[in-house]
């Protein structure tokens, strides 16, 4: 009966050694699917992530480009602005230059009339007119009365005779 129960007890110790085992097995597996599990949740969170990194880098790379494209034909938009205001400028240049030589060649020909009529006029007046040589009249006697008057400051009258002749000289000028 010992053998019996001894077979039974080992049995028994087998059969829970055998269920502890595959138990034990069972649990390894489970922990090996939620390890995979686990795995594959942060393979997917990881490439979820991956993505969304990569479509925000994309928006910004695009965004980024749009920008530069805007500032680049804003750029070539200033670039034709300022050559057309430079055409503009150097074509008023030319207009102004030009007008500029129109009035000096203007005031050339009207230098050179005004200055030929100027001799024209001056010439007829010439022509027309004689020239008159003034000489003083009774200059001798004029000096004579200063000369008197200067030494006979005070005597006055004695210069009389030679105002005489002088009025004399004078009116006989006139005539």
């Amino acid at each position: 009966v010992v053998n019996d129960e001894e077979l039974k007890k080992r049995i028994a110790e087998e059969l829970a050694l055998e269920r502890a085992r595959r138990d034990s097995e069972a649990q390894k597996r489970r922990l090996k699917q939620e390890q995979m599990y686990v795995r594959d949740e942060f393979g997917k969170l990881l490439e979820r992530e991956r993505i969304s990194s990569n479509e925000h880098l994309t928006r910004a790379i695009l965004r980024e480009r749009a920008a530069t494209e805007e500032e680049r034909q804003k750029a070539q938009r200033f670039a034709r602005q300022l050559e057309e205001k430079d055409r503009e400028l150097k074509k008023h240049d030319a207009y102004y230059k030009e007008q500029l030589a129109r009035l000096e060649e203007r005031s050339a020909q009207f230098y050179k009339v005004t200055t030929e009529e100027y001799k024209k006029a001056a010439d007829e007046v010439s022509s027309r007119f004689k020239r008159y040589e003034s000489h003083p009249i009774c200059a001798d006697l004029q000096d004579k009365i200063l000369q008197c008057y200067q030494q006979h400051a005070q005597e006055t009258l004695s210069c009389s005779a030679l105002a005489s002749q002088y009025l004399h000289c004078v009116n006989h000028a006139k005539q």
